[in-house]
């Protein structure tokens, strides 16, 4: 998970200053991590702990969104939890925080770990390279704009849910579902 519930605290690490440093890993990793049912990690690979500056003590039953970025739309968690909690998996683009104020972005696919009975009992979350090309020309506007929709409302909750009803109507143009939209971006 990248985040919190949208309706959680925006940061865990609100103080840290955007260095506006972008980071990156390799095409061949992946980063990957599990929560429980909060949101709080229970695992993080080498590749994650690496590239967000903190150590594994660090990681290991924080809340996610010690990653959250400030330019990351919380609308866009609002559709990632919506489909994870219906036991669904999504595929989404997020900008994530480092330790020291720096950046990187990936194509997280998110999914429920799922108990012998069905029950969801935490999430699991395996994060690539995406493409510079997507974030650049689809990924950086789309969010600007939903950013823009959450900030305008001086309400918090009313200017997620606007952003999100946004993103909805964008997407019922289109005629797609949001991952058919991320993938219909390319590679």
């Amino acid at each position: 998970m990248e985040g919190l519930h949208p309706d959680s605290a925006v940061n865990a690490r609100q103080h840290t200053p955007v260095t506006g440093v972008e980071r990156f890993f390799k095409r061949q990793d992946i980063i990957v991590s599990k929560t429980n049912l909060k949101g709080h990690i229970t695992y993080a690979n080498r590749t994650f702990i690496d590239i967000s500056g903190y150590s594994e003590n660090e990681l290991l039953l924080k809340p996610h969104s010690i990653l959250r970025h400030p330019d990351m739309p919380r609308s866009v968690f609002k559709l990632l939890w919506d489909m994870i909690e219906a036991k669904r998996e999504i595929f989404a683009y997020v900008v994530n925080l480092c330790k020291n104020g720096d950046h990187y972005w990936v194509l997280a696919h998110v999914t429920p770990s799922l108990d012998t009975q069905g029950n969801v009992i935490g999430y699991h979350s395996n994060r690539r390279v995406p493409s510079p090309r997507i974030v650049q020309e689809a990924i950086l506007p789309l969010y600007r704009q939903l950013s823009k929709i959450e900030e305008e409302n001086k309400n918090r909750k009313q200017g997620m849910q606007d952003a999100y009803e946004f993103l909805q109507r964008v997407l019922k143009e289109k005629g797609m579902a949001y991952d058919e939209f991320i993938f219909s971006l390319g590679t």
